[in-house]
This record gives C-alpha cells, sequence and structure tokens, in this order.
C-alpha cells in the first residue's frame, strides 16, 4: 500500500529540524526500499525548509502511522502536523526514474484536498513534467480526499494548472526539491 506523509514544520524550528538532520536521514536510509518520493517543501525563495514529502510503500495503515510519527523529527517537535493518507502511485515509478532529473528546473508540490466527487484520478495527459502523481484515499482505500503531484514546472501557477482547481475544497502549491542523501 502507498502512502503520502506531508510533515509541515511548526514556526520557529529551524533549529532543531537542523539539528536532527542526520537522525532524520539515518531513520528515513531503512525505508530506502519502500521509498517512491521524498524531499522538503521550501520557502517562495527556496531558501529554507518547510515541511518535509515522503511517498512510501508500507504493508499497511498501521506501518504508515508508525513511520510518520516514529519520526526523529516528529517525536522532538519539529512540525506543527502531519497529513498522512493512502496514495495510488498512477505513474508506476519512484522520483529516481523521473526522465528530467534530480536538479534541472523548478519543482512543486501541488496538494489538492478533495471536496466532492472524485476528480484527477489519472494524470493529466502531456504531463512529461510529472514527478509523482496520484490521489489521496480514505485508510480502506475506499474513499477519494484529493490529490498530491510532485512536478518541474516554470511557476506555482502552472504548477497549480495540473489540477482542476474548482473542484478541490483548497490547492495548494509549494516549491519542493528532491530529498535525501546526495
Amino acid at each position: 500500500m502507498e502512502f503520502f506523509c506531508y510533515h509541515r514544520d511548526r514556526p520557529g524550528s529551524l533549529a532543531l529540524r537542523d539539528e536532527l538532520l542526520e537522525e532524520h536521514w539515518s531513520y528515513m536510509d531503512r525505508y530506502a526500499a519502500e521509498m517512491i518520493a521524498r524531499g522538503p517543501t521550501l520557502t517562495g525563495d527556496r531558501e529554507l525548509p518547510t515541511g518535509s514529502v515522503h511517498i512510501v510503500d508500507l504493508p499497511d495503515p498501521a506501518a504508515a502511522r508508525a513511520f510518520a510519527f516514529d519520526e526523529p523529527g516528529h517525536q522532538a517537535g519539529v512540525y506543527q502536523d502531519v497529513l498522512l493518507r493512502r496514495w495510488r502511485n498512477t505513474l508506476g515509478r519512484t522520483m529516481w526514474e523521473f526522465p528530467g532529473g534530480r536538479t534541472e528546473g523548478d519543482r512543486f508540490l501541488v496538494l489538492g484536498l478533495g471536496e466532492g466527487r472524485a476528480v484527477d484520478l489519472d494524470p493529466p495527459a502531456g504531463q512529461d513534467e510529472l514527478i509523482a502523481y496520484g490521489p489521496l484515499l480514505s485508510d480502506d482505500g475506499t474513499a477519494w480526499l484529493g490529490t498530491a503531484a510532485l512536478l518541474r514546472a516554470p511557476d506555482p501557477d502552472t504548477a497549480r494548472a495540473v489540477l482542476t482547481a474548482d473542484r478541490y475544497a483548497a490547492v495548494e502549491v509549494h516549491p519542493w526539491q528532491f530529498g535525501g542523501r546526495s
């Protein structure tokens, strides 16, 4: 089962986040084989982290909760909240298989929080800039709760256009970059 996990940083927690970086990476190294995508969200100028995205393939919702809530930064109070949802990898690949590589161009997390009937279940046609894409689902996988995408785009507005904006309660766009050890 695939899960989308987004830890949002607590204001004022940057020093603690930096202090725990090696512990965070060591923790994530234990999940290397299960990792579909990972990386920090960033401020608009891309200078400072604002959260951490991890998309992982784990056995069940209990394992996903353990993954999200046992993470060292969460345990120490770096994050103000955690969004954890079942997810479906509609591209069928990891971020490391993205043909655009790790660094060229700006990358974004686009997070659409669902409202009403499901939309954007499949990736839009002609979207070669998608790094990861899939619906956010309930724990049992039956209810659509939104859509999450990681993509390369020239600007936030272009990134936002990957989703049918008027079909969501809210759409968030965050600068994002490939994460993990170099």
